[in-house]
Order: structure tokens, then sequence, then C-alpha cells
């Protein structure tokens, strides 16, 4: 089923869903289960699951001789979303980077989730790779989020890169795309990001999901102001609760987003990441608290591959 669809079907009610990343290659997907399996008593009627771009990694040839090698550290995301789908009976949505992908590779992972009835999927422009000071496109690949929206929607109807077959059997991905309450870091302004924001809508994108935020008002205003700005798609809140002292640096860093100075507080009396980890959970309830009764169609948590605080949350509210 749709995003879209669970939404309407709520009634207004607001649904969880949450993000998670696929394990190292090499490791055993038991851990990802062991970690979805005691969230779903909340009932998510869809997981996200992350997409991660290549990366150089550099072996050792000896005589101090370095050979470059280009890989992915975290790959199966479309193998992910189909084990996912199979074990739990529940949608998945598999994140679609332009970063890394051809046009054609793109169409491949495509035509993959259509077979396998994935019917939704989340377009991203994706970051620059470690080396890049600014996003560099792949050689033949979606320069723009707004891109990688159009090549979908063309799939959607029949539309096959070079025009080389006829479709008669035409793919429905409901499209997901990335909004900044705070801005994207590389927007002069949030009213051009807004802009951006529409593009993407206007091109095909059926929802948007924010980027994680801490203060509450600035998804009230963002969601107000994409309204005036003609986006009439639900819009999803991303939630991320802290984990880290170190989160204080890394995040503003790293997302350019503000923490409000009473989380600052609260996190800087933290004597462990323990401490820390309780008071994330805590400010993540009252957020989620307080969205639930602003009408939010869905709370999305960013779980980042463990589930015990995204539980603890998700037992205050759902």
């Amino acid at each position: 089923m749709k995003i879209t669809e669970h939404i309407k079907n709520a009634n207004r009610k607001t649904l969880f869903s949450f993000e998670i990343i696929p394990p190292k290659k090499g490791n055993n997907i038991q851990d990802l289960y062991n970690n979805i399996d005691p969230l779903m008593e909340f009932k998510p009627p869809f997981i996200d699951v992350t997409t991660s771009r290549e990366e150089y990694v550099y072996l050792d040839k000896g005589n101090g001789l370095l050979d470059r090698k280009i890989t992915r550290m975290r790959p199966g995301t479309v193998g992910i979303c189909a084990a996912i789908k199979h074990k739990y009976d529940v949608d998945t949505v598999p994140h679609v980077l332009c970063g890394g992908f051809s046009k054609e590779e793109t169409e491949y992972v495509l035509v993959d989730c259509h077979y396998l009835g994935i019917e939704n999927v989340m377009a991203l422009r994706g970051d620059a790779m470690s080396h890049q000071k600014y996003f560099e496109p792949s050689k033949n690949g979606n320069h723009y989020a707004k891109d990688l929206v159009e090549q979908i929607q063309n799939l959607n109807c029949g539309k096959y890169l070079h025009d080389v077959i006829e479709a008669n059997h035409k793919s429905d991905f409901c499209i997901g795309v990335a909004g900044y309450p705070e801005k994207h870091l590389e927007a002069p302004s949030l009213q051009t990001d807004l802009k951006r924001l529409k593009e993407k809508v206007d091109a095909g994108a059926d929802y948007v999901v924010t980027q994680m935020f801490f203060d509450n008002q600035k998804y009230f205003q963002f969601v107000e102001a994409a309204k005036k700005a003609g986006i009439n798609v639900p819009i999803i809140p991303g939630i991320k609760p802290l984990a880290v002292k170190r989160h204080l640096q890394l995040l503003p860093q790293v997302f350019k987003i503000d923490l409000p100075e009473d989380l600052i507080n609260e996190v800087e009396l933290c004597k462990t990441n323990k401490d820390v980890r309780e008071v994330g959970v805590e400010w993540a309830i009252q957020q989620s608290k307080e969205l639930l009764e602003a009408g939010a169609p869905v709370l999305h948590y960013y779980s980042m591959g463990k589930s015990d605080n995204i539980h603890k949350i998700a037992s205050s509210i759902f």
C-alpha cells in the first residue's frame, strides 16, 4: 500500500514509522531483526531503509603503496526491504539516491522494486563523498532530487530510458522526498529551499519527510510556509532522539540545525552518555506528544539501527 493511502486510511490518526540503516557488509541481518522486533508492537505501516553511497577504501600493496578501490560498506537496501516485507508483512520504503548511481542503475533498482511489490520509494539527492567539498553528480546520473523524481514519475507513465521499449505494465510508485524545516545546508534561504521543494512536488512527489529538528515550532512554521508556497502533500516530521554528548557538536555541524538552549543545558549536565540517552528520550517524548496533538500524519523516527530508545518513546505515545 502507498504511504499516502496509509495516511488517508488512518482517518487523521497519527501513525508510527521508523527508519533503519542496512548492516555493514559481512554482518548478520539478524541483528537488524533484533532491533525491529520490539518496535512491531506499535504496528508501523511502513519502514524506511536507507541507502549509502559509494566510498573509497585504500588497500596496502606493500612498499608504501596504496591501491584505491571504490566500494559500498552498507549494500543491500532493496534486498533488506524485500526481506522485511516478507518477514513482517509491512510496507518498506527504499531510499534511492542521485549520488553514486547512473540513471541506468537507478532504473534497474526501480525495476527490481517493482518486481518485488515495493510500492514506495524515497527520492534523495544524497550527500557529497567524503573527499568532495560539494556534491558532484555521478556520470550519467541525476543532478538533483527533482530530476530523480521525474525519472521515477516517467517510469510510472511507462517511459523508460532511451525509449527502447514499449511498456504494457507500468509501475505506480508513491514518491517521498526530503524537506528541511531549517533549510538545506546548501540553500541560501528557507524561501529558496521551499521553491526547490515545490519543484519536487510539482515533478511528482507524493509526500515529504523532514530532516530531524528539536524545536517543534520550526516544523509548524515550515508546514505553514509550505502550504503558502502551494505544497499540499503530507509533511511527515522526522524525529531523532539525542543519544551521546557528542551530538551537541556533531548534529549542528553536519546538518546545520539549531538545538534549543533547554536541551543543550540538560545534556551538558549529564555525566555519562547513558544520562544523555535518557534526556534524549524524554525530549523526544515531549516533542512527539505536541506533534501528536497538532495532528501530524505520521511520527517518523530515525533509529540509526538501535531500537531501545525508540521503543521507550513509542511506549509513551502509541
